[in-house]
């Protein structure tokens, strides 16, 4: 239904801080008295507001044996006072509401129309946006995002109309990032770029236009995103709010000088700048807040930057959930992933599923792992600051973000976040000397990144109000003595006595406790947790309860084992008092933390800077380790597909032994591998292994094998998988069609390709059928192709097309002494020409339960049927002589494009190759003469 209060206005963003003095004179602040304390009914956000950004909340919730806070840090000499006028202050701390220069009704009435999709309407699982906001003005941390992964993306997408339909423009922001990616691109019919795109964002909400889902005539792309994103909240706004000359605007205001350039790429890209003013119109809505003037990274993603991964792919191959049980890191996520910060786990998670295609990138991450390997001082060292660093990416989203209406819990998330952001700065310097002496040109220039002054600019200003001990604890209670003690004596007298007085109240709740343990005569202890406050511990180990019951003054009794929690009345409004007293010293430090945060917004921008630094670096230092782990190999990048024995990487980390390894060699001139085999002789895996090799090479990895040489690939498509699908009424046959039907509309001469037993869904002439049509069609690109099957028929289309290769996996047959019969032994070795086993499937017919009569009759039909098949596919001896010359002649094409023999060594590889040549071409000469004889 539509919001009958909502007008088009857009509030323009604010060119002061509203956390300065300027902007708060504009409205009345509210009571903090009158709010309920974020302890005394904890909320998601209370329970983790000192945790820190990327840690699990539940590491600060500890209750037990929680010590009570030390006396505060001494205090330096006062370096000046933010309230020199005490009457004001005083008069300004019984507020209300912090507005952005517009009352409250103004503020709701210039939000977007939000409506609810017809899909909504009728998906009882999806009847209402949900109600859950993240609120990034509370805590760098909330229970909603201890993951790293779990979803925190909004994207807003929109199509054109009329002759433009197929253009479209997309713009995403994660809430724990303040990073707005924007794209504009064309696609086809089957919107596969889309699709794809918002995969790998992983969105946890998407924006469309309300145009696209008119009922009963919804868009394609509308229709297409909802059924495959059937978990993921949608939510349609007006199309008023799509406007292009608005989202330039946001882009001018919002974007730090550093990325200002993206304003020349965006100029002429309607759509995402469309998108872009409808993402950020929302977000403000369901945000209740506006991000500071001059804060966000805004880039531009070009789609030809990274390879694409289409979903079914990155499923198919295992990158990032294992498809037997989700819960196990039996992936390539799982065997590269040894990174320590948050944000360096989203970069790989990331880079993996959109590799590189920039081979002077590449390379450069390449020499990076390389000196890390080498050098085992740099690679320790840091490991070692790396692993100190929060979560600077949401750390950052918080900070740039201004309520429009303080709260108990924003007060405390500022206050959390400015000491985390004290922690992070003052881990600058020992992450530069730890690269002072790099010598890879990515490295330095990482270096070089760390030595802006605006690092210790913010850092001093932040240590002229905030204490020298003030730093990042873990515990829920050593965090909030950290917060209360934060700012330095002597720069607020009413601070300092509200500190005093909560200082006076943890120490009378202690003596209380101690009084209560010698009346009876009980071990008791205090404890702490965020949800209770201060209560009672006991353990019962050698105390004996008279009549086994505690006293009646304690209540609210819970136990665990032989340990008991509970309080008492008194402690109980011990508690509320200490909540009352730290809701005034939170409001005091709350007014003095955002006039600085005022002051070093202008500052902020170089936190970008370490953030990439640090990630990349986390991303890199978890490659070098990966390495050390396994005997992998710096990859080469040509124009061939070379691997000397590779093996499987996931397959490595789950067998006891190490995978049995095998060579590869595609070529532009033998492009096109068609793999036979028996069931279980490791043809799939072996597919599955190529792509993952491939991936590891063009994130900058190095990948497991003797030698690897790749050719960037622009595409990596899979069609391996034989599942129905119930939820689009797929029989497997046509998932298959529909997924081998993307894979031709798609692909191109880059393109790698792997596809495994197609056709098997239906019957065998018109599997062998589609099959060969499939060939035929692919033989026609310079893609990489690799094609298993059990349809042994197909291995004669090598006669017509030299570019293709018979390959096979050799089994060997052993005598089975305790049943007297042959039983087939694996070897997984890949060799090359069409496999000699025949009728496999009849021997693993014979070996299960089938009866014996049924398995004869099986064994003469399929030799008649076989005689009829193959008695005219024999190749002639002309189709053998120009094979050879083929092969030569891309042979010599290689050798002049990527030799590096020196030219003693590229002689003899010459004449090595004519020989091969003249051995091989008398043969079909000979064998020419014998079919003329008869």
């Amino acid at each position: 239904m539509l919001r009958p209060d909502i007008s088009p206005t857009f509030p323009s963003v604010p060119a002061a801080s509203p956390c300065s003095p300027e902007a708060r004179s504009q409205g009345p602040r509210y009571n903090f008295g009158l709010q309920e304390s974020p302890l005394s009914r904890p909320s998601a956000q209370a329970a983790s507001a000192s945790s820190p950004p990327g840690t699990s909340g539940a590491a600060g919730d500890r209750s037990g044996s929680s010590s009570l806070p030390e006396r505060p840090p001494s205090a330096l000499p006062p370096q000046g006072s933010y309230f020199r006028n005490k009457r004001s202050f005083a008069e300004n701390t019984h507020a209300s509401n912090i507005m952005l220069g517009t009352s409250s009704s103004s503020a709701r009435d210039s939000n977007p129309q939000i409506l609810k999709s017809p899909l909504c309407a009728g998906n009882p699982q999806r009847s209402s946006y949900k109600s859950w906001t993240p609120q990034m003005g509370y805590s760098a941390t909330s229970s909603s995002a201890v993951s790293a992964h779990s979803p925190s993306v909004i994207v807003a997408v929109v199509e054109g109309r009329g002759l433009a339909r197929g253009e479209i423009g997309m713009a995403s922001i994660d809430l724990k990032s303040p990073q707005i990616l924007l794209s504009q691109f064309a696609d086809n019919t089957t919107y596969a770029k889309v699709i794809t795109k918002l995969k790998i964002l992983s969105p946890l909400e998407i924006i469309m236009s309300n145009t696209a889902c008119v009922v009963g005539n919804s868009t394609k792309l509308f229709t297409l995103i909802t059924e495959n994103f059937k978990n993921v909240n949608f939510t349609t706004i007006q199309r008023k709010y799509f406007n292009e000359t608005k989202g330039l605007e946001y882009i001018e205001q919002l974007c730090i000088a550093e990325f200002n350039t993206v304003l020349m790429e965006v100029q002429s890209k309607y759509y995402c700048l469309a998108a872009v003013a409808a993402l950020l119109k929302y977000v403000e809505f369901i945000q209740n807040s506006v991000y500071a003037p001059k804060s966000l990274k805004i880039c531009f993603q070009g789609s030809e930057q990274t390879a694409m991964i289409d979903s079914s792919s990155a499923q198919n191959l295992e990158l990032l959930i294992n498809n037997q049980d989700s819960r196990n890191n039996h992936t390539l996520f799982g065997v590269l992933n040894y990174t320590k910060t948050p944000g360096g786990s989203r970069r790989l998670r990331s880079n993996i599923l959109e590799p590189l295609v920039d081979v002077e990138t590449i390379n450069m991450r390449l020499d990076c792992v390389q000196e890390l390997l080498q050098d085992e001082e740099l690679f320790f060292g840091l490991q070692s600051v790396i692993a100190r660093f929060l979560d600077t990416e949401q750390l950052l989203s918080v900070l740039v973000q201004i309520p429009k209406q303080d709260t108990v819990n924003a007060a405390e998330s500022k206050i959390t976040n400015l000491i985390y952001l004290k922690h992070t700065l003052e881990l600058v310097d020992p992450l530069k000397i730890t690269l002072k002496n790099c010598n890879t040109p990515l490295l330095r220039a990482y270096y070089g990144s760390l030595e802006d002054k605006r690092f210790g600019i913010i850092l001093d200003k932040i240590k002229t109000v905030i204490n020298d001990d003030a730093r990042y604890m873990k515990g829920c209670l050593n965090m909030r003595t950290q917060k209360c003690y934060a700012v330095k004596s002597n720069i607020n007298e009413f601070l300092d006595i509200a500190r005093r007085t909560y200082t006076e109240i943890v120490d009378d709740i202690a003596g209380m406790i101690t009084q209560l343990a010698e009346k009876y005569s009980l071990p008791l202890r205090t404890s702490f947790s965020s949800a209770r406050g201060f209560f009672i511990q006991m353990t019962t180990d050698c105390t004996v309860l008279p009549n086994d019951q505690l006293p009646s003054e304690f209540i609210k009794i819970s136990k665990v084992k032989n340990s008991y929690s509970f309080t008492s009345a008194d402690l109980i409004k011990m508690n509320e008092r200490c909540q009352e007293s730290l809701r005034e010293i939170y409001h005091m430090t709350y007014m003095i933390v955002c006039k600085l945060l005022s002051e070093i917004y202008e500052h902020i921008h170089c936190l970008y800077k370490l953030s990439d630094t640090v990630s990349m670096l986390d991303m890199l230092l978890s490659f070098a380790h990966a390495c050390t782990l396994s005997d992998y190999v710096r990859p080469e990048f040509t124009d061939t597909l070379a691997i000397k024995q590779g093996w499987h990487p996931i397959l490595e980390r789950i067998s006891v032994e190490k995978p049995v390894a095998n060579n590869t060699y595609i070529t532009e001139g033998s492009n096109f591998f068609i793999i036979t085999g028996p069931n279980m002789s490791g043809k799939s895996t072996y597919l599955k292994q190529i792509a993952l090799c491939q991936i590891m090479a063009q994130i900058g990895s190095y990948v497991p094998a003797e030698y690897s040489s790749f050719r960037i690939a622009e595409q990596i498509f899979t069609r391996i998988s034989t599942d129905d699908d119930i939820e689009t009424n797929s029989s497997t046959f046509m998932k298959e069609m529909k997924e081998i039907a993307y894979i031709l509309h798609n692909a191109n001469d880059k393109s790698l390709i792997l596809i495994d037993e197609l056709g098997r869904g239906t019957n065998t002439e018109e599997g062998i059928g589609i099959c060969y049509a499939v060939c035929e069609h692919l033989l026609n690109l310079k893609a990489f192709t690799l094609f298993a099957t059990h349809f042994l028929e197909l291995c004669q289309i090598d006669i017509l097309y030299p570019n293709v290769e018979n390959m096979h996996f050799e089994v060997q047959h052993v005598k089975n002494t305790s049943r007297n019969k042959e039983a087939i032994l694996y070897t997984y070795k890949l060799s090359k020409g069409l496999t000699e086993e025949k009728n496999y499937g009849l021997k693993a017919a014979e070996v299960s339960s089938l009866p014996p009569s049924i398995v004869l009759d099986a064994k003469d039909i399929t030799t008649r049927i076989t005689r009829q098949i193959l008695q005219n596919q024999r190749s002639t001896p002309e189709m053998e002589r120009q094979r050879a010359v083929y092969h030569l002649a891309t042979r010599l094409v290689q050798t002049a494009r990527n030799s590096q023999l020196d030219p003693d060594s590229l002689r003899t590889y010459l004449s090595n190759l004519k020989k091969k040549y003249e051995a091989d071409f008398p043969r079909a000469e000979q064998d020419s003469g014998k079919t003329e004889e008869l």
